[in-house]
């Protein structure tokens, strides 16, 4: 037996392999589960109890997830087995090759759905993705723009992002979007006049947010403008457009930016990392000292949440410690006091950064996230009231092979060092003990109630966790990932799978 590491707290799936040069979809077996094989409401599939809509989004600490309109459910209402996500995003060959340096665009795409017979497919979609974030206990999106389109001409990205205010609009008055534009690509030489009248027109719909009866406007890497020049912005869209703006930069660095810009802001947000030792709260100086610097100034602070990041195109990747980042970002906000939090991201895939459902995590990320978020929201833990495990694991480990002729690889960066780690998140209604088996290996620890980890070695093979209490198996599950060691590509991304769902 492997000698186990204990850390405290803080249907079917789509499963992606390669068949010559191609990408083929498929679908597994449902991992094995004792406690909910079908499980469809949050009563069912969460290991605490949801409180309501109306008692989350009532509360005045608001939760979005960063939006990236170019990569919504589908790109073409195909079929999931020969779409533009699986023919070229997922293979290593797509888009004539373009990405095969690093072995194709994406590891992982949003959860496939069958082709919709209506030719407001785009529409539909977005209501899904509207619907699934409040189901988790969001109260909307920021949706970053990359570019603006022509006078009086439109580009399928604004149209995009024009359709997901719509969406809100439909599914929810309560849902709001934050206008994000993106500073730190063409935006970055936009004029003022172009700013202030496209953020103007996105103004005029009903799910724009709207704070102070100022409409929110939150840039990406705001500090790539001058204050004068955002001042500008900001005064011509109420001279000449009637819109009064409440100003919310975000960052990539807010300890130097964040004084500088106080003075036309009401709040401030930092882009942050994926790195658990940068994102300790037992680190002196950072990152909560940061947050309370701009409390007392009077501005408001927006924490990021992240899961993790890796990103073949660029050649890096962070080591996430499993769900250990994403645990710390939300002990940043609980203990720091955070008056907003931004998921970074909900489906920015090209960095592996997404919690939304996919294929490679369903839903797991997303309802690990709703309990911290209900318990931020609240201000009372959540207590647990269905034994839960949540398993998270590479398909490979970092130092594998490929077998995909790759000549750009991924190098890890940040402060922790890169492992190979299988990780089983329980939620406990009472102490237990919980096996995990990896390859044929069986490792055990002890649980207390409440929220626990065990962390054991990753080996090929097959991955499996259970608890058991008073000689009784109360929770288990498979992985739907196998672990390879000829993996086809270079794929630091973790999965996930729960006990309770699987995200189909």
């Amino acid at each position: 037996m492997h000698p186990s590491v204990r850390r405290r707290p803080l249907g079917r799936l789509f499963t992606l392999a390669t068949v010559g040069a191609v990408s083929v979809l498929t679908l597994s077996p449902a991992p094995t589960t004792t406690v909910a094989t079908a499980a469809t409401t949050p009563e069912q599939v969460l290991p605490f109890s949801l409180p309501s809509k109306d008692a989350l989004q009532a509360s005045p600490r608001k939760a979005f997830a960063h939006y990236v309109p170019s990569l919504p459910l589908s790109l073409d209402n195909g079929d999931p087995a020969t779409d533009y996500y699986q023919r070229n995003h997922l293979n290593p060959n797509g888009e004539n090759g373009k990405h095969a340096a690093y072995g194709g665009f994406l590891r992982d795409r949003p959860m496939p759905r069958p082709k919709l017979a209506t030719s407001s497919w785009r529409l539909e979609d977005m209501k899904t993705e509207v619907r699934t974030a409040i189901a988790e206990g969001l109260d909307g999106f920021t949706v970053v723009i990359y570019n603006f389109p022509a006078a009086g001409q439109t580009n399928q990205q604004w149209t995009n992002i024009t359709t997901m205010m719509k969406a809100a609009q439909e599914v929810d008055t309560k849902f709001k979007i934050v206008i994000q534009p993106d500073m730190t690509g063409a935006l970055r030489n936009t004029d003022v006049a172009t700013m202030s009248r496209r953020v103007a027109e996105l103004g005029k719909y009903g799910s724009a947010y709207r704070v102070n009866g100022g409409l929110v406007l939150s840039p990406f890497t705001t500090e790539r403008k001058s204050v004068s020049w955002w001042s500008s912005v900001l005064s011509t869209l109420k001279d000449q457009h009637a819109t009064p703006v409440t100003f919310w930069p975000l960052f990539q660095d807010a300890r130097t930016w964040a004084p500088q810009f106080s003075s036309i802001s009401y709040g401030a947000a930092n882009w942050g990392n994926r790195d658990p030792n940068a994102n300790s709260t037992s680190l002196t100086g950072a990152p909560i000292t940061r947050m309370n610097e701009v409390q007392a100034r009077g501005d408001k602070w927006m924490q990021p949440i992240s899961v993790q990041d890796a990103r073949p195109r660029a050649g890096l990747f962070w080591e996430a410690g499993n769900t250990q980042n994403l645990r710390n970002t939300w002990d940043i906000a609980l203990k720091g006091g955070a008056d907003a939090v931004h998921l970074t991201t909900w489906n920015d895939l090209p960095e592996g950064s997404g919690m939304q459902p996919s294929p490679k995590h369903g839903y797991s990320f997303l309802d690990i996230n709703a309990y911290y978020l209900t318990w931020w929201k609240t201000g009372t833990k959540p207590a647990v009231v269905r034994d839960a495990i949540y398993l998270t694991h590479r398909k490979q480990k970092v130092s594998a092979k490929v077998t995909f002729p790759q000549t750009k690889w991924m190098k890890q960066t940040g402060s922790t060092a890169a492992r190979d780690t299988v990780e089983a998140l329980v939620f406990s209604k009472a102490a237990g003990t919980v096996q995990i088996t990896v390859g044929g290996t069986t490792s055990s620890c002890a649980v207390d109630a409440g929220v626990d980890t065990c962390t054991v070695p990753l080996n090929p093979g097959t991955v499996s966790a259970k608890l058991v209490r008073g000689g009784g198996v109360v929770a288990s599950l498979t992985s739907p990932t196998k672990v390879t060691s000829s993996p086809s590509v270079q794929d630091f991304e973790y999965v996930a799978s729960s006990s309770l769902r699987q995200g189909s």
